[in-house]
């Protein structure tokens, strides 16, 4: 099976986060809390937040 294109982005930025090498911003410092990296995987790969309102969300409210 083929994983989303989403699914893999987060892969690869926590990859970058485990290693050492996972900066905030470009060129910024490094990333050394874990929430904040998987904020940055979240948002670099386009989903949103768990618990974000998103458009479907209020639809349901």
């Amino acid at each position: 099976m083929k994983k989303a294109a989403g699914v893999k982005k987060i892969g690869k930025v926590m990859g970058e986060y485990k290693a050492g090498s996972l900066h905030s911003g470009k060129g910024g410092p490094v990333v050394t809390n874990r929430k904040q990296a998987v904020a940055i995987a979240m948002s670099e790969a386009k989903m949103p937040m768990r618990g974000q309102r998103t458009a479907k969300n209020k639809a349901k409210k």
